[in-house]
């Protein structure tokens, strides 16, 4: 399956989806990745509205996606992959999907979290989870719309990393 986009963003479906991404990027499928959004009718029937009715819009829990994946359903399709964090896509490339890229729009403040970017906030599992999406060979950008500047945010990755590892000696 050509995952054209693999994306990071904790709203899931919003305006800089719809607006920004899928008008500028060619894929006839959005796959959202989510436990909770996979079990919330109302969640998933909202998201829907806001799509275009040419784009293929599912939602699974992370389980089921990554079968539909690797079963190789979505092969003759252009895929959007949008989960709501790292662990999401870490459980999904330890279980044998491959990604070449993956893109982190939005990673909202939340208590115990800290600004890694202007738009992306981490805790200690989520820099733990990244850097083992690094370390697989994925390349990571931080970019929020497609025309905004492309950034490796790799070495911010590595660098919390090797301080969460040194504080915890």
């Amino acid at each position: 399956m050509p995952i054209v986009l693999a994306r990071i963003d904790d709203r899931l479906v919003h305006g800089q989806i719809v607006q920004g991404w899928l008008k500028t990027i060619s894929i006839d499928t959005l796959l959202v990745v989510s436990d909770l959004a996979s079990c919330d009718k109302m969640q998933q029937a909202l998201m829907a509205m806001a799509l275009p009715s040419v784009v293929e819009f599912t939602v699974q829990s992370i389980k089921d996606a990554t079968n539909t994946i690797l079963s190789r359903q979505y092969d003759n399709r252009k895929v959007m992959l949008l989960t709501i964090s790292p662990s999401d896509i870490l459980h999904m490339i330890e279980n044998g999907v491959n990604l070449k890229s993956l893109n982190v729009g939005g990673m909202h403040f939340v208590n115990g979290k800290k600004q890694l970017l202007y738009n992306i906030y981490v805790d200690d599992k989520d820099i733990e989870n990244l850097y083992k999406i690094c370390i697989k060979g994925v390349d990571i950008e931080g970019r929020i719309l497609p025309g905004d500047e492309r950034l490796n945010i790799v070495p911010l990755i590595e660098k919390e990393y090797l301080a969460m590892c040194e504080a915890q000696k």
